[in-house]
């Protein structure tokens, strides 16, 4: 029986930069090349029996593309995931410092 952690490891030694950028799609002359944020986890386990099991699971927030234009390479953000990345993590971190700030002052 193959090692599932093994197996695991191997197919995903190359996932971060492959899920991360995606492949180049050349539309009308300009090149495109799409960035996400990801993240990703695996898992496995075995009891003394021999039963075993795994998974795994991940994540990916689109944030824009690289085009290139002739000479011209740009970053080009997607704004909509960008506003609801921020607006979330604002308001949390707004919340966390709020309280941190009102713990000092006690």
């Amino acid at each position: 029986m193959p090692n599932i952690a093994l197996e695991l490891g191997k197919q995903s030694a190359s996932f971060g930069v492959k899920s991360a950028y995606g492949e180049q799609q050349d539309v009308d002359g300009i090149r495109v090349i799409p960035v996400a944020l990801t993240w990703s986890g695996f898992g496995g386990g075995s009891d003394e029996s021999g039963n075993g099991g795994g998974g795994g699971g991940g994540w990916a927030i689109p944030l824009g593309a690289y085009v290139r234009r002739g000479d011209d390479l740009r970053f080009e953000p997607n704004v909509v995931s960008l506003l609801a990345v921020a607006i979330p993590f604002v308001f949390f971190a707004g919340r966390a410092l709020s309280r941190v700030i009102r713990a000092l002052k006690k």
